[in-house]
């Protein structure tokens, strides 16, 4: 059985209950629960520092008459990849989405996040804001949520625990990935992808199952991954989108007022999330090399790699001759407007007609 439908079976019966509760007015007008997926707590700061107090913080924040069970992903013995099926099977009210983890689900996701299309934050933010309503409207439609807000972990760069002077030096090598469009990119430069969860890496780096892996400076530093690598390439490649979800039966149980309390809550917290972010991935890249100033994360000796005038050109051609092309199909499957749609909303941001 798999460990979602392990953790499905349990809340069938409750789930019942809350649909025959949910039809009288009474029950209606008490105090609404919401059930949060927050982020996992190896990820860091964000979570730490941003995340969880705003959830802690909701109800008071915003005067709504709500109660918020925040628990986040690690604790909850689910993978970062079963995200939509759980929210779609109405498990949880609001999800801290991670939005490549998932795009096997739906790959609209990462139409934002295509590798050379959002290398740094000014870009992605008006490519993410481009393509935020065709996303929030997939969403809704296939797994009944709406998008909230988003956000950024930063840039996606690569940490190796065999000695690199450029990008080109990562062939033959295996390195973790979070969804297809750095996979295919990776292949592109003669590395070997490997598709594993965030929490699965240290222990991975540790035991030479892979030699690199990518992610930000601030969450290879919180989950301690710079205490084994020691070269770090600060090339970004995509911006790790996150975004907050809300169920549609939930976000409908909500007076149109207080639909737009939330909204403004969300809005306010993600664009802090935005300038946090490349606060922490600036300060993160110091702390992992042990110069100062130092101040969010834990200083370790890893090198840093100059990067190349050839290696930003070579990320720069990803999206037009690897990345869109490799996940347009992919996305058409499920949805036959979805790379027409991307085209006319975000290609004229990142010159793909």
């Amino acid at each position: 059985m798999s460990s979602f439908k392990r953790y499905l079976t349990p809340y069938l019966a409750p789930l019942a209950l809350s649909a025959l509760m949910l039809s009288s007015p009474v029950v209606q007008a008490q105090n609404i629960t919401l059930k949060v997926i927050g982020q996992p707590l190896a990820t860091g700061n964000i979570q730490k520092n941003r995340e969880q107090p705003f959830f802690e913080q909701l109800a008071a924040k915003t005067g709504l008459p709500i109660t918020v069970e925040y628990k986040p992903l690690d604790t909850l013995g689910i993978k970062d990849t079963e995200q939509l099926r759980i929210m779609k099977a109405g498990l949880f009210d609001m999800v801290s989405l991670r939005f490549s983890q998932n795009s096997r689900d739906e790959p609209a996701l990462i139409g934002m996040d295509l590798v050379g299309g959002s290398p740094d934050y000014e870009k992605s933010r008006k490519v993410v804001d481009a393509w935020l309503p065709v996303l929030d409207a997939r969403l809704q439609k296939q797994f009944g949520i709406k998008l909230l807000g988003h956000w950024p972990f930063g840039p996606q760069m690569i940490f190796c625990k065999k000695p690199i002077t450029q990008l080109s030096d990562v062939k033959g090598m295996k390195i973790r990935v979070a969804d297809q469009s750095m996979a295919k990119f990776l292949e592109l430069v003669g590395a070997t992808p490997v598709p594993m969860g965030f929490t699965e890496v240290h222990q991975a780096l540790s035991l030479g199952v892979i030699d690199c892996a990518v992610t930000g400076p601030s969450s290879a530093n919180s989950a301690a991954w710079s205490e084994i690598v020691t070269h770090q390439l600060p090339l970004g490649f995509q911006m790790s989108m996150n975004g907050y979800a809300i169920s549609l039966k939930t976000w409908n149980r909500l007076k149109p007022d207080q639909q737009a309390k939330l909204q403004a809550a969300f809005t306010e917290l993600t664009n802090d999330i935005w300038k946090y972010s490349k606060e922490l991935s600036d300060d993160a890249l110091r702390c992992n090399e042990g110069s100062d100033p130092c101040t969010t994360g834990k200083k370790y000796k890893v090198k840093t790699v100059p990067v190349s005038e050839a290696d930003i050109k070579l990320v720069g051609t990803a999206i037009d001759k690897v990345s869109f092309p490799a996940w347009a199909p992919v996305c058409d499957k499920t949805n036959p407007t979805c790379s027409a749609d991307w085209k006319k909303t975000v290609g004229p941001i990142v010159g793909v007609k």
